[in-house]
């Protein structure tokens, strides 16, 4: 039986839409699988590569809130608002030049890293011999205003910028087998998180007493609860002072552990060599981590102290 001619042209002319749709629709979910799938792998070569990192990021993390001790507790989280927006820029500014080293000049990165480990050395130990010889002309520019505000926010870029670039460069160790776009993609992503989770965390911490002092004046609150927003207040100072310790420790300590790590890079086994024999003494796991650590720290210490030295003999002659 033979259609009648207007149904053969309306079949006829609807076929090719048809097809064409149904293709279209199928380029579209392959074109969505495929997205899925780079998201995907992103998402595993940025976990990968933030997860050797995340000792540095405790250091980072206790370093910064000293920067904002004894400030205007309004000008608390501006600051760190900058400084988080600086470390973005250095990861940035990081991300671009360890990917084209990493192309080009692979063995400029340790000589690189040793450079900001010295710096974190002389800072940390400068830190140290000026509160034992009561240099503390930091603490005195506190209270100087909107000048203080900016030198203390580019001393801790400056700080970030050594850290940061410990980071991305170990997070760019961890995916080196990945195309130049999954290693970018994937950096780009860490650098993201990671300033996002320290720079949360630091807020909360400077916040702490802020947080323990609304919960204490609630009203309807029950004695217990305003019994712990007591003790969140009382107990913060402290807290502030705990990381200050921490934050001025881990400096030195990841500055000693770069400048031993680039010098075996670079053919000088020996300090890295005694450090892994001593770390071997004990049962490997925290008790070898922590020996490794002292190391570090000691090294650390003794290379920062020369520089200070320097440093504050010029200072003193100036004077």
């Amino acid at each position: 039986m033979r259609l009648p001619r207007h149904r053969e042209v309306a079949i006829l002319y609807n076929r090719p839409m048809a097809i064409g749709l149904a293709a279209l629709l199928d380029d579209i979910a392959m074109l969505a699988k495929a997205a899925a799938s780079s998201v995907d792998d992103v998402a595993a070569a940025a976990t990968k590569a933030s997860s050797r990192a995340v000792a540095v990021v405790v250091d980072d993390t206790a370093v910064t809130p000293q920067y904002v001790q004894g400030l205007n507790p309004k000008r608390e989280l501006p600051i760190i608002a900058k400084i988080a927006k600086g470390s973005l820029r250095n990861k940035a500014i990081i991300l671009v030049l360890a990917l084209i080293m990493s192309e080009f000049a692979p063995w400029a990165l340790s000589p690189l890293l040793m450079i900001g480990g010295a710096y974190l050395c002389f800072e940390g130990a400068e830190k140290i011999w000026a509160r034992l010889l009561h240099l503390e002309h930091e603490e005195a520019a506190v209270e100087q205003g909107e000048d203080a505000e900016k030198k203390i926010v580019s001393s801790a870029v400056r700080t970030d910028f050594i850290l940061s670039t410990e980071i991305m460069v170990i997070a760019l160790a961890e995916v080196a087998d990945e195309s130049v776009g999954m290693r970018a993609a994937a950096l780009v992503v860490v650098a993201i998180l990671i300033t996002a989770l320290v720079y949360g965390v630091v807020a909360l911490i400077v916040k702490l007493d802020d947080i323990g002092l609304s919960i204490a004046s609630r009203e309807d609150a029950s004695a217990f609860t305003r019994n712990l927003g007591t003790k969140i207040v009382n107990y913060t100072p402290a807290l502030l002072r705990v990381l200050t310790v921490i934050g001025v420790a881990a400096m030195i300590w990841v500055g000693g552990h770069l400048i031993i790590s680039g010098a075996a890079d670079l053919g000088w086994h020996a300090p890295h060599d005694l450090v892994e024999h001593l770390s071997s003494l004990v049962p490997a796991g925290a008790l070898a981590w922590l020996v490794e650590t002292v190391c570090s720290l000691v090294a650390g210490f003794l290379i920062g102290s020369v520089f200070a030295g320097i440093f504050l003999a010029i200072q003193h002659l100036r004077k």
